[in-house]
């Protein structure tokens, strides 16, 4: 039985650890305390959704593989999501975490109102929008005079994009009428099918491990070795790492910092729709599936050591082992022998009581090591 909460546990631990990602990369490297990690989550859940929707019009044959479809597609989507949110919102508040933490947890609320109320409309609205304000500020910002003629360029292309994305969103819902004005997805949950051969399970002498937890343990791997790879090998990487060291001095050197910020912004954010991707094979998909994972995603990195992969690794099966042994009543079975230690676990052998017990004792731990288990050293972090 043991073995068996060790298994389940670890399997747990992985789902924590491929969401935490994103959140390591972000928060840890970056600083910034993002809220709306969780919703991207949720989009690249969504999309996954769709591209399986998209592939069972071309058959079985072809069904059976779209999970890669929609891991591709999933990265990018959220990529772009979130490389969007870093030019138009992050990066105004660098250096500012209360603003910065109100401003992305007012955006999570959006996307969640966002997929509940999403239909053609909307979209059609927000595309053309997108299109004409944000285009025309990239094609004004390369004007020599453009620090002169920027406020008032800003002040005439809102209320325009505005108007322009409200009269097609009126034409649209005049011609298409039901068809455009009706919610893709509404407030309901929706259902993610696993391909076939994620279906069933390892049998493990009286344990069945299902494919989705291997598959999702084998898609963090694969994202771990990729991003050791990018931060530690690639050109682009090593800008990342020398601008978390020492922006000033990397800013001299002619490392586009800015350039690096969202960069860095986007590849987490991507990371984020990977983990959605895996997530929703999982269970079903809600707005609000991103809230379920965010506070242990914020656990994991915090506990493992800000910045810190390997740490967030550790944390991640730390975690999600403790949960799944107290949560399922392992312990307060290993402990019949002693009355009292039985009694104390048996009470808290529920899912919700779990957490409490695992979070009480992280902030235990955290008193203890406010750095966690691999704080980082040197003098940039005295300083």
């Amino acid at each position: 039985m043991f073995v068996d909460a060790i298994l389940g546990g670890l399997s747990i631990g992985s789902v924590l650890l491929i969401s935490a990602l994103g959140l390591a990369i972000v928060f840890g490297l970056m600083g910034v305390i993002n809220m709306a990690h969780g919703e991207l989550m949720m989009l690249g859940a969504y999309t996954t959704f769709v591209v399986q929707n998209l592939f069972k019009g071309f058959g079985d044959g072809v069904f059976e593989l779209y999970i890669f479809a929609a891991l591709v597609a999933s990265f990018a989507v959220t990529a772009l999501v979130g490389l969007g949110l870093e030019r138009g919102v992050v990066r105004y508040l660098y250096g500012r975490p209360l603003e910065t933490l109100l401003a992305t947890w007012g955006i999570s609320l959006m996307l969640q109102q966002l997929v509940r109320s999403v239909n053609g409309v909307l979209a059609i609205g927000l595309v053309l929008f997108s299109a004409l304000c944000f285009g025309g500020l990239w094609v004004l910002s390369k004007r020599p005079n453009w620090q002169r003629i920027r406020v008032p360029a800003i002040a005439t292309l809102l209320p325009v994009s505005a108007g322009v994305a409200i009269a097609a969103g009126a034409i649209a819902a005049n011609v298409g009428k039901l068809t455009m004005t009706k919610p893709w997805f509404g407030a309901q949950n929706v259902a993610v099918t696993a391909p076939g051969w994620l279906r069933g399970g390892m049998a493990i002498d009286n344990f069945q491990l299902p494919f989705t937890r291997l598959f999702i343990i084998g898609l963090t791997i694969a994202c771990m070795a990729g991003l050791y790879w990018f931060l530690n090998r690639s050109t682009w990487g090593l800008r990342i790492r020398a601008v978390t060291q020492n922006r000033a001095m990397s800013s001299c050197l002619g490392i586009p910092t800015e350039r690096v910020d969202a960069l860095t912004f986007a590849l987490g954010s991507g990371l984020a729709g990977l983990a959605g991707c895996g997530i929703s094979l999982l269970g079903a998909v809600g707005p609000n599936t991103g809230q379920n994972y965010i506070v242990d995603t914020f656990m994991v990195v915090v506990v493992g050591g800000v910045g810190k992969l390997v740490g967030s690794v550790v944390a991640a099966l730390m975690i999600g082992t403790a949960n799944f042994l107290i949560g399922s009543g392992t312990f307060a079975v290993l402990f019949q022998s002693v009355p009292p230690l039985q009694e104390f676990f048996s009470f808290f052998a529920t899912s919700s009581m779990a957490k409490v017990m695992v979070f009480s004792a992280i902030i235990v731990f955290l008193q203890v090591r406010p750095g966690g288990l691999f704080p980082q050293k040197g003098r940039s972090v005295d300083a």
